[in-house]
Parts: structure tokens; C-alpha cells; sequence
């Protein structure tokens, strides 16, 4: 146990499978290697990283109301979750901390059904469009935030 503020890093559905699913949009660095990359970053500001994915919102959900009083923030790249998943977005609303919302791709220059998000509403910012540079910008984000508090 540590005194070092703790992110909880969130993965949505089907990011399990980064490395192999479209590396031509998504890059063939598996999520191992971008949560790897994140808990440098981490690291390196003093801070804990947790993660978690699942291709379950209910998870991700449970996973946000448990960190509340106990996570700082949540970085959360919900995959497609980003454009349904109501509960997900009022759990966020919920957390008293910093949410950081994260896209490997751009998703404003993919398809239509992609632009809109139901979690920026309730995030303080976005990360996307950097592909795996994004886990440790996310991280920087956080870090950045904490101290300007």
C-alpha cells in the first residue's frame, strides 16, 4: 500500500484484442503494451496505475462506482461503449475525480455513427487520434490536472 494517488485505466469491448483487430487503425501494439506504456508514464508523476477490460459495460461501470473516494481519476478508452453506453457515462458523471476520455483513432475521421460520444459530456478531456502515444499523453493529462488542483 502507498500513499501515491491511484488512476484507474478502463478498456472497453473488444480492446482485448488490440495487436490482432484492424492493426491498420489500431496499430499492432497489444493493450498489454499500451497499459505497459501508461504505467510508465505513471510512474514516472508518482502515481499508481490500476486496469481493467472488459467487453461487459456493467463492468466498467461497477469498476467507476468502486473507485469513487478512492481513485484520483479514470482514463478511460471505452471502445464502443463511447457511443451507447449510457450507464457508463452516468457513472462517470458520478466520480469525483479526473476522467480523461481515450481513442487510439481519431473518431471524428471515421464513420458517421462514430462521432458522437456520450462520455465527453461528463470527461475533462480527450485524448485521440495518437494511437499508443495516447495512453501516456492520458496519463501526462492527469498528471497535468492534479497539479493545476
Amino acid at each position: 500500500m502507498t500513499d501515491r494517488p491511484v488512476v484507474l485505466l478502463l478498456h472497453g469491448a473488444n480492446l482485448g484484442i488490440l495487436g490482432e483487430r484492424q492493426p491498420e487503425v489500431y496499430g499492432s501494439a497489444t493493450l498489454e503494451d499500451h497499459v505497459a506504456r501508461a504505467r510508465r508514464a505513471a510512474d514516472a508523476h508518482g502515481l499508481d496505475l490500476e486496469d481493467l477490460q472488459s467487453n461487459h459495460e456493467g463492468d466498467l461501470v461497477d469498476a467507476v462506482l468502486a473507485a469513487r473516494g478512492r481513485c484520483t481519476a479514470v482514463i478511460v478508452n471505452p471502445g464502443a461503449f463511447t457511443h451507447y453506453a449510457w450507464s457508463l457515462h452516468d457513472a462517470l458523471a458520478a466520480f469525483d475525480g479526473i476522467v480523461v476520455e481515450l481513442h487510439l483513432s481519431n473518431p471524428a475521421s471515421r464513420e458517421a455513427w462514430r462521432h458522437a460520444s456520450v462520455v465527453a459530456p461528463v470527461a475533462d478531456g480527450t485524448v485521440a487520434g495518437f494511437g499508443g502515444l495516447g495512453y501516456q499523453l492520458a496519463v501526462d493529462a492527469v498528471a497535468g490536472l492534479l497539479e493545476q488542483r
